[in-house]
């Protein structure tokens, strides 16, 4: 039976859709509403490509003010959003809004470490930085990604690939306690012994669930990482990527590296020596010695980069390493999971992104996976292990509908020529455009996700940017 993204809109929906105007004069006004003079700021995204145009905003500071804002939201006949930096907004918006309130919790933003308990705690809003300095703090390091100002809550319930994902598995699995307003507006706990099922499904079945308040997840005793990043000209890209593309399924678990092909703008904010230059980029961490490190990464550097900035580095600095622009950028692009990587998959991704391509693409990018990514992980969740070598991202920018348009189109361009190496599967966190939900995660497990979000969500309140669909009191998908 086909699952239909748009089951729980319509269900929640009549001739008339609601108002969110029961919402106005909650938290002491910040709820937002169209109209309103702080509507346009509240509902921009970090990609701020992506037009979202919400019934209402509501920007809460509290769990309680989130469970009111559910409550009331419910109460008049409206779906709610939980969204905190808005990094992966386009397939929300793509649903349409009309009866959407987005909950923004990015006044929810504190982290905690606990070194007794080796853990961090986050508000439901907190971004990566501070995360990482709190366990820095006490020579730790957490599993983030590869930007500082990504939303944990998004990154993590969605997987979560990192610098030491090879050694560590994903974000998701290092969760150890959420804790989650459910559709009645309900504050709950989930972790191994409480609300296990729901903790199951929330570590990598996304936001379908709940508005997650706080997260607690574990530190790792990593206070340095031989880490840095490899140059070339975009010319070198051939010899560069059939190195390290054999390479990589191969090596030992406690190095992760992704490898990029890269055209940088000419903007005024890039070092002189990157503006306007097409490159390929090697970046990186090996946890272990120097020594060690130099061992794993002497068949790259035989490449001869004309940069190499590979050291044994704090494990604090690893967050800004893949140098991700910060504070929101206009982008569009695609992506997709592949079983392998042989001589003709080289071939199709540098016709589509090496130095003869003409392509509009800031960024063609193919993240290292295997290790302890590709095990099951013993307690996991839903998401507990990615089954593929690699995972490509390509995107360009999108600073005009037309340029949008022709980043995604060359993007897309660039999966369908992998598609013969593709495994089928979806990374969710880096499907930036609709896709079926399904496709990221085997199908042993996905009734039993749906089941569950049958279950804490029995009316389909709640909106995700890769929804999770309700069952039917007779066990069928909604459809």
């Amino acid at each position: 039976m086909t699952i239909d993204a748009n089951a729980d809109r319509r269900s929640t929906t009549s001739t008339a859709l609601p108002t969110a105007h029961a919402l106005r004069g909650l938290l002491g006004g910040r709820v937002h509403l169209p109209g309103d003079a702080g509507y346009d700021a509240a509902r921009l995204p970090w990609n701020v490509a992506v037009d979202q145009r919400p019934a209402a905003v509501a920007v809460p500071r509290s769990a309680a003010e989130v469970a009111t804002v559910v409550r009331v939201a419910a109460e008049a006949g409206l779906r709610v959003a939980p969204q905190s930096t808005g990094h992966n907004a386009g397939p929300l918006a793509a649903q349409g809004l009309d009866d959407v309130v987005i909950v923004r919790t990015s006044e929810m933003n504190t982290a905690i470490a606990d070194p007794v308990r080796g853990i961090v705690r986050v508000e439901g809003g907190a971004v990566w930085e501070p995360a990482v300095d709190a366990a820095a703090a006490h020579g730790r390091a957490v599993l983030h990604g590869s930007s500082p100002d990504v939303g944990i809550a998004g990154y993590s319930l969605g997987g979560g690939i990192g610098w030491y994902a090879r050694q560590h598995g994903l974000a998701a699995n290092s969760i150890t306690a959420v804790e989650i307003v459910l559709a009645d507006g309900e504050l709950v706990r989930a972790d191994a012994q409480t609300n296990p099922e729901l903790f199951w499904a929330v570590r990598g079945g996304g936001g379908s669930f709940g508005v997650v308040t706080a997260l607690e997840f574990a530190m790792f005793d990593i206070a340095s990482a031989y880490a840095g990043m490899m140059m070339w000209s975009l010319a070198d890209a051939e010899r560069v990527l059939r190195e390290w593309s054999a390479w990589a399924p191969g090596a030992p678990d406690e190095v992760t590296t992704a490898f990029r092909a890269m055209r940088l703008p000419d903007m005024p904010d890039l070092p002189d020596f990157l503006r306007g230059q097409e490159l390929v980029v090697i970046d990186g961490a090996v946890l272990g010695s120097d020594e060690h490190g130099s061992e794993l990464l002497a068949g790259l550097r035989a490449q001869r980069p004309f940069l190499d900035t590979f050291a044994q580095v704090p494990a604090q600095s690893l967050v800004r390493l893949h140098m991700d622009p910060e504070g929101g950028a206009p982008f569009a692009s695609d992506s997709a999971m592949l079983a392998s990587f042989p001589d003709a998959a080289i071939d199709a991704f540098l016709a589509e992104a090496g130095p003869d391509a003409t392509t509009s693409l800031l960024m063609a990018e193919l993240r290292q996976l295997g290790g302890a990514l590709a095990r099951p992980h013993e307690g996991g969740g839903v998401l507990s292990h990615l089954d593929a070598a690699f995972v490509t991202f390509a995107g360009g920018m999108a600073v005009t509908p037309e340029m949008g348009a022709q980043a995604h189109e060359d993007a897309v361009r660039l999966t369908e020529a992998l598609a013969p190496f593709a495994n089928g599967r979806e990374y969710l966190n880096f499907a930036e455009n609709p896709v079926d939900t399904r496709a990221a995660y085997g199908a042993d497990v996905w009734t039993q996700l749906t089941g569950i979000r049958s279950a804490v969500d029995p009316h389909g309140i709640f909106a995700a940017n890769h929804p999770v669909p309700r069952l039917f009191e007779d066990g069928a998908p909604t459809a």
